[in-house]
C-alpha cells in the first residue's frame, strides 16, 4: 500500500523522472507536472499529501503556484530552487512553504526530508504507531496548541496553521518565559540537518504573531533583543 502521494512540480523532465525513481522506491505514488499551470491543474484533481515545488517554472512560477496551493490548502510544500539567496528562502517561507533544498540536491536528502515533514503533520502514521502516545498541548488564556493533532485554536476557532509554525509556538509556549536564540530554535524546531538561516526563525515568529495578536493580556510572543525569542507568561 502506498504511504502516500507526492506532486513532482519541475519542467526539467529528467529531475522528474529521477526523483520519481527514487520516491517510488520508498512507498510513496508519484504525479509528475512539469509547468505551474499543470501543478495547479494536478493539485486540486490529484489531492497530493506533500508537493515538491521548482521555483522557476513556465506559465506560472512557484512562488504563484504556491500561493494558489495556500489559499485552500495547508498541505506541505518543500520547495525546490537552483537560487540560495536569502531573499529567496524568506520569500518561499513566507508565501507558506515547509521546508527549501537548493539544488543539487543529493536525491536521499529529498526523500529523508518528505519522510520528515509528513511525519510532523501524520502522514504514514497508524494508529497503532500513535496509541501509546500522550497527547501534546498547551493550554492558556484564548490560546490552545496542540501538537498531537497540530491544530491551533484562538479563542476557540481553529486558525489554520503551517506544520513548522506549530512546532515552534508549541516548542516556546511548552518552555514559558525561556529565553531561545535563534540559532537554538533552528536546531531544536528545525533539526540538525536543516541548511537555513536564522531569518527563517524571524519569518515564522512574524506569522505566528499576526496570528496572536492581542489575544490575552496574560501572554505574549516576544523578541528579546540581541538575543532571541521567548513566550513570556504573567502571573
Amino acid at each position: 500500500m502506498a504511504m502516500g502521494k507526492i506532486l513532482i512540480v519541475d519542467d526539467d523532465i529528467n529531475i522528474c523522472e529521477l526523483l520519481r525513481l527514487y520516491i517510488e522506491k520508498e512507498g510513496f505514488s508519484v504525479v509528475i507536472a512539469n509547468d505551474g499551470g499543470q501543478a495547479i491543474t494536478k493539485f486540486k484533481t490529484e489531492k497530493p499529501d506533500l508537493v515538491l515545488l521548482d521555483i522557476m517554472l513556465p506559465v506560472f512560477d512557484g512562488w504563484m503556484v504556491c500561493r494558489e496551493i495556500r489559499k485552500t490548502s495547508q498541505c506541505p510544500i518543500i520547495m525546490l530552487t537552483a537560487k540560495g539567496e536569502v531573499f529567496d528562502k524568506v520569500l518561499g517561507l513566507e508565501l507558506g512553504a515547509d521546508d527549501y533544498v537548493v539544488k543539487p540536491f543529493e536525491t536521499k536528502e529529498i526523500v529523508a526530508r518528505i519522510k520528515a515533514v509528513l511525519r510532523r503533520v501524520g502522514g504514514g502514521v497508524s494508529i497503532a504507531d500513535t496509541a501509546g502516545e500522550s497527547k501534546k498541548e498547551v493550554r492558556y488564556d484564548g490560546l490552545v496548541i496542540n501538537l498531537t493533532n497540530y491544530e491551533l485554536r484562538v479563542n476557540g476557532e481553529q486558525i489554520d496553521t503551517p506544520p513548522k509554525e506549530m512546532e515552534l509556538i508549541y516548542h516556546l509556549a511548552s518552555n514559558p518565559n525561556r529565553v531561545f536564540t535563534r540559532d537554538q530554535l533552528l536546531d531544536e524546531v528545525w533539526g540538525f540537518d536543516y541548511y537555513g538561516d536564522s531569518r527563517t526563525v524571524d519569518v515564522h515568529i512574524k506569522r505566528l504573531r499576526e496570528k496572536l495578536e492581542g489575544v490575552s493580556d496574560k501572554w505574549a510572543l516576544k523578541t528579546v533583543w540581541g538575543v532571541g525569542y521567548k513566550f513570556e507568561t504573567k502571573e
